[in-house]
């Protein structure tokens, strides 16, 4: 059972703890209405486009209607704090998954255990994203949106190193010989490069090692997020393996620097090899540009992904809470799915419709869709400040591991078990 918060480790969030101490945790009811019912929802910019698109479907279809917010990512933390201290939360809201743990804890959603039973699919919905929804046996969000972390490489880059153009890594060592193949062959002006990551970008690092690790059948953190594993031999292989890609000049000159901003902007320009990225990304491709999809392997094998994305819910002093789940339930339908996410080839939100008629099309939105069932989304109460925030412990871990003093690494693993358990 997971322990309840003391207060909300969020930072910037801590008013949330008088909300929940002010009764923000009820199971909530719907207040009857004569006609049709508005609710009103927010979302953070992240996720923006998806959301809209849910929305602008289910109004135009539905007689009650959903009045959306979307608001910028940065400040979204800060808002939800503010009006659940305020008691003024949406009737539903979004946020990024990792952090929905945090809001069950402190009761800001409402139970809805009983109407996801309720659902015929309500097996197939996406794992990670359920996992991290339910508290003490009790369920309180569902999927909303999904970006997964994968391998994309560069078929035309490829071809001109002399590697086969239609076959991917399949293990991290292999990805390590793509990278190192075309930096040798392609990369004597400069322009081209192996591999590419986000060196100072501790988001960065979790989305795209951790996948190696849990597909080498490892583990990061325990089940509780409570004690760090980051210096466990799988681990420490694949720090080893990135490490001896930046030595080779692999990976770029601003690997090592690059905060999060910029490191997907290389590969789109044609300028990289072979590199992990975000699903969401493939739809933003440039359309004459021929790219391979493949999953995260392990040093040796194996296939995985971190499920990222947003979970969404009821608040729990929402007054409206059966048109609430009216348009819930509605998102994670077979309509909402197949016609308004696969159909813009979004990642789905149910495990069932991977091979829906859209996603069939191509068969690299299959494969991405069929990693849900396989990624994980780490838990721990207290990932913001240890794994997000840049003076975090588990940022100078990594940055230790693969440009500087690796013996460091045992003595800054046990400052991020520290910090998870505060």
């Amino acid at each position: 059972m997971r322990r309840r918060l003391a207060g909300i480790s969020l930072l910037g969030v801590l008013a949330l703890t008088a909300a929940a101490c002010g009764g923000g945790g009820g199971g909530g009811g719907a207040t009857p209405a004569d006609g049709p019912v508005t609710i009103t929802m927010w979302t953070r910019a992240a996720t923006q486009t998806q959301t809209e698109r849910l929305v602008q479907a289910y109004n135009s279809s539905h007689k009650n209607q959903v009045k959306l917010t979307v608001i910028p990512t940065d400040n979204y933390q800060p808002r939800i704090a503010a009006a659940a201290g305020a008691k003024q939360l949406p009737d539903v809201f979004a946020a990024d998954v990792i952090f929905v743990p945090n809001y069950t804890s402190q009761g800001l959603f409402m139970d809805v255990t009983d109407r996801i039973a309720a659902l015929p699919y309500k097996d197939k919905l996406a794992p990670s994203h359920m996992k991290l929804g339910t508290l003490d046996g009790k369920q309180y969000t569902l999927p909303h949106t999904l970006d997964l972390s994968v391998w994309f490489w560069n078929k035309d880059l490829y071809e001109k190193a002399g590697l086969d153009p239609e076959q991917g890594p399949k293990t991290l060592k292999e990805f390590a010989r793509h990278a190192t193949t075309i930096h040798d062959k392609l990369g004597e002006d400069g322009k081209v490069h192996g591999t590419f990551f986000g060196g100072n970008c501790g988001g960065c690092y979790v989305f795209t090692f951790w996948p190696s690790v849990w597909a080498a059948g490892a583990q990061v953190m325990n089940d509780d997020g409570t004690a760090s594993l980051n210096d466990q031999p799988v681990m420490t292989e694949v720090f080893r393996i990135w490490r001896e890609l930046y030595e080779k000049k692999a990976t770029g000159p601003t690997a090592k620097e690059e905060q999060g901003p910029t490191w997907t902007g290389f590969f789109p320009k044609g300028e990289i090899g072979v590199m992990p990225m975000p699903s969401t990304t493939l739809g933003l491709m440039p359309k004459e540009m021929k790219i391979g999809v493949t999953p995260i392997a392990g040093p040796d094998g194996g296939e995985s992904t971190f499920v990222g994305g947003d979970s969404v819910g009821i608040s729990a002093t929402s007054e409206h809470a059966d048109a609430a789940w009216e348009f819930l339930s509605w998102t994670v339908s077979d309509d909402a799915q197949i016609e308004v996410m696969a159909k813009n080839k979004d990642v789905l939100a149910r495990t069932d419709l991977a091979g829906n008629k859209y996603s069939a099309e191509d068969p690299r939105v299959v494969l991405i869709n069929s990693l849900v069932a396989k990624g994980q989304t780490p838990y721990a109460l207290r990932f913001g400040q240890t794994y997000n925030d840049p003076q975090g412990p588990w940022l100078r871990l990594a940055r230790e591991a693969v440009f500087g003093d690796a013996a460091k690494v045992a003595q800054l693993n046990a400052e991020i078990t520290k910090s998870l358990q505060q």
